[in-house]
């Protein structure tokens, strides 16, 4: 079974603190190999400065999730973006995705030929199989942990925006734009919850009919 809470205590914990005026760290029973990260991690969110850019990392620990949980839950969004800390210095976001598939599959997307994106401005990638995702929308809450969302359960091609990332010399998968979707997969979602099921084995006929 999915669990709710994972392998980072220590930022969770940080984030569901009010901000605190920074303070640096003087504990001598701080591990020394986490303590410039750490506290780099301060200066990221209290700091001044531009909001980081996106890496690969950030993409495969907050936009690809495992089969385990569900796509159909309704505090989906809400529950797994505190889980995988996605906010911009503290404050919610607007928006985000979830895919369920693997980072390898994404990234050879950016292979691609441009198409063009959701809003008709950026140079955007096309996934050529199905991928199943949740759609997060900001229903209420400004700031970290009170950001609620409305979770919407989604299948079709994907939109990607890809990178340059200079310290792995390669191209990565920076921000999904978008799920196109197949109306007879999603439409199952809007009818009630049972979906589940059916809605896998349309998702695998249309995959099949597609290869």
């Amino acid at each position: 079974m999915w669990t709710r809470i994972r392998a980072q205590p220590l930022l969770l914990l940080f984030l569901l603190l009010k901000p605190l005026q920074f303070q640096w760290i003087n504990d001598p029973q701080f591990p020394a190999d986490k303590l410039e990260e750490f506290e780099d991690y301060l200066e990221y969110l209290f700091g001044t400065g531009p909001t980081r850019p996106p890496t690969k990392e950030t993409f495969k620990n907050r936009v690809i999730v495992d089969q385990e949980r569900p796509l159909y839950d309704p505090d989906y969004c809400t529950e797994e973006i505190k889980m995988k800390n996605v906010h911009k210095k503290l404050l919610c976001v607007k928006e985000h995705f979830f895919l369920q598939t693997t980072y390898e599959d994404m990234q050879q997307i950016c292979l691609d030929m441009f198409v063009p994106c959701k809003n008709g401005v950026k140079r955007c990638h096309r996934s050529k199989q199905l991928v199943q995702g949740v759609h997060c929308v900001l229903q209420s809450g400004y700031r970290m942990p009170e950001c609620v969302y409305e979770s919407s359960y989604m299948a079709g091609n994907v939109l990607l925006t890809c990178e340059w990332q200079n310290d792995i010399d390669d191209l990565f998968p920076a921000n999904v734009n978008d799920i196109e979707k197949i109306p007879s997969i999603n439409l199952l979602s809007k009818r009630n919850l049972s979906y589940t099921h059916r809605s896998r084995r349309v998702f695998s006929q249309e995959i099949s009919r597609r290869g």
